[in-house]
């Protein structure tokens, strides 16, 4: 996902739990840093995770170790196309189970984090909050 601001701002937004809390979780221990683990919660759907935090790069790239499965990863890479322009590209790996719980996974894995990158981009470039997350499933 392009997002039309600087680098350092889409980075920190995805460290800085007062931004992700606008996109994303509705609440988190903290910010992240490396080797910390840091719990996120969504509680419109009553559910918290733990994260280990495996790496950051300022600028560059943030890999995550999410929930129980040791093998669960997600990482996000920003690319700087120019001093306001960012593109950001989530890899989320580890997944388990037979082939149609994997897909079910991997499904809901892209719809969130396209979703996430949504309301990032309209939060960011128009001080907009969409609720894509809460929205998701509105009977919960």
């Amino acid at each position: 996902m392009l997002i039309k601001r600087p680098v350092s701002e889409v980075f920190d937004a995805f460290i800085d739990p007062v931004i992700t809390t606008k996109v994303w979780f509705t609440k988190s221990s903290g910010k992240l840093q490396m080797g910390e683990t840091i719990s996120w919660t969504w509680e419109m759907f009553d559910h918290t995770v733990e994260i280990l935090v495996k790496s950051i790069v300022p600028n560059e790239r943030i890999q995550i170790q999410w929930g129980e499965n040791k093998n669960a990863l997600v990482s996000w890479d920003f690319k700087e196309i120019d001093e306001n322009r960012t593109f950001v590209t989530i890899t989320n790996t580890g997944f388990i189970g037979i082939s149609e719980e994997v897909i079910v996974q991997i499904r809901d894995a892209t719809e969130g984090f396209a979703l996430v990158l949504a309301n990032l981009k309209a939060y960011l470039e128009h001080n907009i909050e969409l609720n894509l997350i809460s929205d998701r499933y509105p009977n919960t």
